[in-house]
């Protein structure tokens, strides 16, 4: 096992090495630099090519981008993120009040995923060509073409034009206020599971087919066991493999997908601030934003890897 998860921590550092570079040149590609932001237009265009020099080089943005990676990275491995250029804040201290909030969005929207997706799931694989599976396969492709942040949108005006209900402007984390926290995460994280659960249903649905064929399925059934003790004691385990590899890559992707969620909803997590940070072209929140982004992705893959061993006993990892 040991050994295991030392193969795979090898394979994660460079993965999350070549999104950290990869984020740093597209965001120095990108048209503009943080003077657009903290100067009008109108002062940019009458400083002179000395001031300009002595602003980017206070910034540090006058070095070599291979030394400003360097400098960034080796700070970052000391947990040292650095500041905000646009709002001279600590990162770190960014991170601690806005992860939070976006992590308990991650995690409520699979958890909203799973009692939503897999009842339909096996209710479509018990009854294949019923009138239940037929709404399941309508309830799938509803939530997978709809695009989440356009169903957020619909929900928050509902919200508002409706019972007139507005959530909460102060962030609050789940220790300080659950109820207030509970308001401010729900609404993302509902709009997240919904377009999951539609992959959990028919991840379950298939999965559950293919093992409803295997013969110690027919063996069960032969001895005259319930179908209700056949679904859960044998076909179930096996079938929700594929739906726990499919929860990980969800989850790591709600992450990144509540980018737009969050500032449809107007949640104060790390989404929103990524979008901040790119718009105000703050170099160093981005690169922290998204290297954060890359290790819970990472470390969520190994925990699902991980589990294999536990839920079905056939697997050895050595």
């Amino acid at each position: 096992m040991l050994k295991y998860i030392a193969k795979r921590l090898l394979i994660a550092v460079p993965t999350v090495f070549g999104v950290t570079v990869l984020i740093f040149l597209i965001m120095r590609a990108l048209p503009g630099d943080p003077l657009s932001v903290f100067l009008d237009p109108s002062q940019i265009t009458i400083m002179t090519d000395s001031e300009r020099a002595n602003m980017m080089a206070d910034l540090g943005l006058d070095r070599p981008m291979v030394v400003q990676y360097g400098d960034w990275a080796g700070h970052a491995l000391q947990g040292d993120l650095g500041t905000s250029f646009f709002r001279g804040d600590p990162i770190t201290e960014t991170l601690k009040r806005r992860g939070g909030i976006s992590g308990e969005i991650g995690i409520l929207s699979i958890i909203i995923a799973w009692v939503l997706g897999l009842p339909v799931g096996i209710i479509s694989a018990m009854r294949p060509n019923s009138l239940a599976d037929a709404f399941a396969s309508m309830f799938s492709v509803l939530f997978l073409a709809i695009p989440g942040f356009w169903l957020g949108l619909l929900i928050v005006l509902a919200l508002i034009h409706g019972p007139g209900y507005h959530p909460p402007i102060i962030s609050s984390q789940i220790w300080q206020d659950p109820w207030q926290n509970f308001q401010i995460v729900i609404g993302p994280a509902m709009v997240l599971g919904l377009g999951q659960a539609a992959f959990v249903a028919r991840m379950a649905r298939s999965s559950l087919f293919e093992v409803f064929r295997e013969d110690y399925v027919r063996t069960a059934r032969a001895k005259g066991m319930r179908e209700s003790v056949v679904l859960l004691r044998h076909a179930l385990p096996n079938a929700l493999l594929p739906v726990i590899t499919l929860s990980g890559v969800l989850l790591g992707f709600a992450l990144g997908g509540s980018v737009t969620i969050e500032k449809a909803f107007g949640t104060p997590g790390l989404g929103d601030a990524l979008i901040g940070g790119a718009i105000d072209r703050d170099f160093t929140m981005v690169q922290s934003i998204v290297l954060v982004y890359s290790m819970v992705f990472v470390g969520i893959n190994l925990l699902v890897d991980l589990s294999y061993s536990y839920i079905d006993p056939r697997i050895r990892l050595g």
